[in-house]
């Protein structure tokens, strides 16, 4: 087989546009998140509130992802996407009102931030199946890689934006000015002709309702392949997840070789740089094969790179392993969310990416309770240490999970559910695909 075509998404330009707004989009996520996070904290000084938003944005993930997967195989994903970024700027505008008009409460920030939570839960499994309704299957992989490329994109340079409109024009104004980020990705979903079924139609005609759509779950489970991405995925959400980011103010002030402030800039830049790096070096390379060993194998590495960082003490160093885990993290997530795309049943691929939303983004919760309650007994190094190396022992229980598939229904068979996730990849790259492999 032939190398496989680098950028190959980018071929299609309604996907290079959607890639491009969607990075907007994730930025405006991002800069809305520096402001209003920033006003909650001069206005209440409250940590449990500052605990609540990290709950609240991945909360909606947690419990509805299977649901709002449902929708995207029942519905026009572009109108759920332009509805997700609907719901975004409603969002945004709130905040502007209530701090312009000094009406701003707890009680109605909370409400804002979980419908911001839900926003982001009802974007992400449309926007998968659009991925590969622009794409089709032969350059799937490729389109979700370069999307998680531009969403690293977007998170990195959120930051900056977010405290550029903050100082420049104010919290009211430059959340008012946030909206206008959002609006390229809701133009392109009015201009586009794919629907996220335009290649093989609507198949699921069946309502599901919120309850409903946990069947997912039982069904799943009959496929060990698609269990093993998607508790890998799981692995690094629940045991490190967005902790590493609220344990490196701590980390950097304990660093050798520079200030506090120095090595905590260096480090917040080297945690974004490695997804957006990751992205390009494999996209660019082909280095990575679509494979069940390449996902364990960069989880694996993901997790014992954060490890390390956990302990390091030259900020230097510290930073070379961040870049080294975002590239790892990147390729085990953009690996695991493509096998379980690619060998879910055509019915029900929303509700199964919308199962690994709950894994990927939803278990993020977690992160806080490994990390941040250990972190008070034994302080944050040792938290996350353990927490990433729990996550590496987690990767091989995974591996053990395949082996004893092997041993109870045979050798033969599994190797050919594992390899059929290559099987696919190969006879996409040749554009022989006509229908991909459902669960058995």
């Amino acid at each position: 087989m032939g190398q496989p075509a680098k950028f190959a998404a980018l071929r299609n330009p309604s996907c290079r546009i959607y890639l491009l707004g969607g990075a907007l989009a994730m930025m405006a996520d991002n800069v809305e998140h520096v402001i209003t996070y920033w006003v909650l904290w001069e206005k209440f000084h409250s940590p449990a509130l500052t605990g609540f938003e990290v709950f609240s944005h991945w909360l909606p993930f947690l419990l509805l992802s299977p649901y709002f997967g449902a929708l995207a195989d029942r519905h026009d994903c572009r109108k759920l996407i332009q509805g997700a970024q609907l719901l975004f700027m409603s969002v945004s505008a709130c905040w502007g009102l209530l701090f312009a008009t000094g009406t701003l409460r707890v009680w109605n920030a909370c409400v804002l931030l979980v419908l911001h939570g839900m926003a982001g839960a009802i974007w992400m499994p449309a926007e998968q199946l659009m991925l590969e309704d622009f794409v089709g299957p032969a350059d799937l992989p490729s389109a979700i890689r370069l999307n998680s490329t531009a969403r690293s994109l977007g998170i990195l340079l959120g930051p900056v934006v977010g405290s550029a409109l903050l100082l420049g024009l104010g919290p009211e104004r430059g959340i008012f000015c946030n909206i206008a980020i959002y609006l390229p990705l809701t133009v392109l979903m009015a201009r586009t002709k794919y629907t996220g079924h335009t290649r093989g139609g609507i198949i699921a005609r069946q309502r599901v309702g919120a309850l409903a759509a946990l069947r997912v779950f039982r069904e799943v489970s009959k496929d060990r392949v698609i269990v093993a991405m998607i508790v890998l995925a799981g692995l690094g959400s629940f045991f490190v997840g967005s902790a590493i980011q609220t344990a490196m103010p701590a980390i950097a002030t304990s660093m050798d070789g520079a200030s506090g402030g120095t090595a905590y800039g260096v480090l917040l830049f080297a945690n974004g740089l490695g997804g957006v790096l990751g992205g390009l070096l494999l996209e660019g390379t082909g280095w990575l094969r679509l494979s069940v060993r390449a996902a364990m194998w960069s989880t694996a590495v993901y997790g014992l790179s954060s490890a390390l960082f956990a302990f390091s003490h030259d900020y230097l160093v510290a930073a070379l392993l961040l870049v080294v885990g975002g590239i790892a993290n990147l390729a085990a997530m953009s690996i695991t969310q493509t096998v379980v795309q690619l060998l879910a049943p055509r019915e029900k691929r929303g509700q199964v990416v919308g199962l690994y939303g709950v894994a990927a983004n939803g278990l993020r919760i977690g992160s806080g309770f490994t990390v941040g309650l250990l972190g008070a007994v034994f302080g944050l190094r040792v938290s996350l240490g353990v927490s990433a190396l729990a996550m590496v022992a987690g990767t091989a229980v995974v591996a053990g999970y395949l082996a004893l598939g092997t041993r109870r229904r045979g050798a033969r068979e599994l190797a050919a559910e594992q390899a059929e996730v290559a099987e696919v990849a190969d006879a996409a790259q040749r554009g022989e695909v006509a229908e991909l492999p459902e669960m058995p």
